[in-house]
């Protein structure tokens, strides 16, 4: 299929401006010969009906116009174009001539309104309308209700001479677009499984404080890219108004897609809050997305340099350990570059072998949260169903360190001080604690006031402990003074929380030797620099799931190793991690 190069639209809207500012949008931004009907290029036919069955946005009725290419045969799958807020930007008629020519694949276009929830006496109450709601805000809701409850429901139409209708389910086969709201619509929609949406189309787009999407051009830089091209469009006289400013917005995405190695292109123009421009380019903006189709579109390199150097090994991603092991938790990294992880349910804990796979270390574990292993080579679990610390040598020989602890996570220092995160009691309010027990000493409280003590570790020179506040979005650093008491408390690493969550969902941490924290949280591996800023995010291995614990190990304790909820992976970094166990090692001084 020919391609679009980027200068052609730059040219295009280059004379359209030359036109001056008294022509109407209609006049500067004129349709070209593929937004008109053209003589003996078959149509498409169009399909439309109310669709009122969500379960996702309950109680919504919306208007759905499938649009099948005459070319369409039911015995493969169609490629799949999602617009939102219905039929727009002559579409149907630009995918009739470009599909008639060989310039697009089959696609098949899925136009849908957003939803509306009917007043129950519309003389006296008005309609709830759910735009803002679904297009504007973040997280994977609208891209849920597409893939689970929408296109499902498409693929049960059928043409007027009874083609089934059949959609491809590959990302790669897959556009969304929108204008305004639509826009970031479609652009959260990918952003959240790009594994199923891989061009984004969208026009003048909402990227601003509405809910939440003027955060997007800082994720974007921050995330590891995904799969995913983009072509933007705006104009110089889009809306400046109380949520921001839609020009400048725009601006941002791109700069921060182009900083982050996606595959952009844009169109901007003069025009105001208007489709007349993306009306005029989109031939060329659609035939852009779907240049070299079907070869897949790629993903750019995330930029860590300020984290020591490029973290991420290209062509290295995420490899299945375990699975079928329960709820794995504890995830803690032994002498040899082991993994251990328990399973509370079943009080079971596993140890990785030699070939990476995982096998039953403690049949009973106690329904250990927390495990580390100490200076001693013994394995340290903090056994909340035996309210109990424990430590178990080479020959599962259990040794009680102390009593009427409830522990959730645990760290051992390389001098034999042991940390322990104490979470807040169910039928209490009491704030979290933090616990030390030093060698052949009882237990002392050593911090309170934590909403939830969650993970713990040490940083790599062992001067300061960090313990993260599951339910808020900050990890806490304390000094480490000679007796092991904890001063200078500092809610000191600012995590990102996702629009979803009033929480970071944060549980576990690890340190790597340049000193960089990584925390499993609610939108992945979130990795901060030493002066407690998220420089990098790594989604977790499963598409829309959380990290739930991780660590540092392997043989050259360069792969980091993640739980989801049900699974293990691994994946080798360009790092090394840091080992409570081992002797101290003093980074080198942060960039600040």
């Amino acid at each position: 299929m020919k391609s679009t190069p980027r200068f052609t639209l730059s040219v295009l809207l280059a004379l359209a401006a030359l036109a001056g500012p008294c022509l109407t949008a209609a006049e500067t931004y004129p349709l070209g010969p593929d937004s008109k009907v053209q003589p003996g290029v078959p149509q498409g036919e169009q399909i439309t009906y109310t669709f009122a069955n969500s379960k996702i946005f309950p109680g919504t009725t919306r208007t759905v116009t499938i649009y099948v290419p005459r070319q369409y045969d039911p015995a493969k799958p169609a490629c799949v174009f999602v617009d939102q807020d219905g039929v727009q930007l002559n579409a149907p008629t630009v995918l009739d001539n470009l599909i008639a020519r060989h310039e697009l694949p089959v696609i098949t276009g899925v136009f849908v309104t957003p939803g509306v929830v009917k007043a129950l006496n519309p003389a006296t109450a008005e309609d709830r309308y759910n735009r803002s709601l679904e297009y504007d805000g973040l997280g994977d809701a609208y891209a849920r209700f597409l893939l689970e409850e929408l296109l499902p429901d498409v693929e049960k139409h059928r043409t007027a001479d009874g083609r089934a209708i059949r959609l491809s389910h590959s990302g790669n086969d897959r556009a969304i677009g929108g204008t305004s709201s639509g826009a970031i619509a479609a652009f959260t929609a990918a952003w959240e499984r790009p594994e199923e949406f891989s061009r984004v189309l969208s026009g003048i787009g909402t990227y601003v404080g509405l809910r939440g999407g003027n955060d997007y051009p800082t994720l974007i830089r921050k995330f590891e890219p995904k799969p995913i091209r983009v072509f933007l469009q705006d104009g110089s006289a889009d809306q400046n108004i109380y949520g921001g400013d839609w020009w400048m917005a725009n601006q941002e995405m791109e700069r921060a897609l182009v900083y982050a190695g996606y595959e952009v292109n844009h169109a901007w123009g003069t025009d105001g809050h208007s489709g007349a421009q993306l009306s005029s380019v989109f031939p060329d903006a659609i035939r852009w997305l779907w240049k070299d189709w079907p070869q897949a579109v790629k993903a750019g390199t995330l930029n860590t340099e300020r984290l020591g150097g490029q973290i991420l090994i290209p062509g290295e991603n995420w490899q299945l350990v375990g699975q079928g092991l329960g709820q794995p938790q504890g995830l803690a990294v032994g002498k040899k570059g082991e993994v251990f992880f328990s399973d509370p349910a079943s009080s079971k804990t596993y140890r990785t072998g030699p070939d990476g796979t995982a096998a039953v270390f403690l049949s009973d574990a106690g329904r250990a949260i927390g495990q580390a292993v100490g200076p001693d080579g013994r394995l340290y679990s903090a056994a909340a169903g035996m309210e109990k610390i424990i430590a178990y040598d080479g020959a599962n020989k259990a040794s009680v360190l102390a009593d009427g602890l409830r522990g959730h996570a645990i760290v051992v220092a390389h001098n034999g001080d042991v940390y322990v995160t104490s979470p807040p009691t169910a039928a209490s309010n009491d704030p979290s604690t933090v616990w030390l027990i030093r060698p052949g000493a009882a237990k002392q409280q050593v911090d309170t006031g934590l909403r939830f003590g969650g993970g713990i570790t040490l940083s790599t020179d062992q001067s300061l402990l960090y313990v993260v506040d599951h339910r808020s979005h900050w990890v806490y650093s304390y000094q480490i003074q000679p007796d092991g008491r904890l001063l200078h408390k500092q809610a000191f690493y600012h995590l990102i929380v996702p629009d979803t969550l009033d929480k970071s969902n944060a549980y576990s941490m690890a340190v790597d030797r340049v000193g960089n924290l990584y925390i499993a949280t609610g939108i992945g591996i979130q990795i901060c620099d030493q002066a407690g800023r998220v420089n990098a995010v790594l989604p977790a291995p499963v598409p829309g799931g959380r990290a739930i614990s991780l660590c540092i190990g392997g043989e050259k304790f360069d792969t980091l190793y993640v739980a989801t909820v049900d699974k293990v992976y691994k994946r080798k970094l360009n790092i090394t991690g840091a080992n409570a166990w081992d002797a101290p090692n003093k980074p080198p001084k942060p960039r600040l």
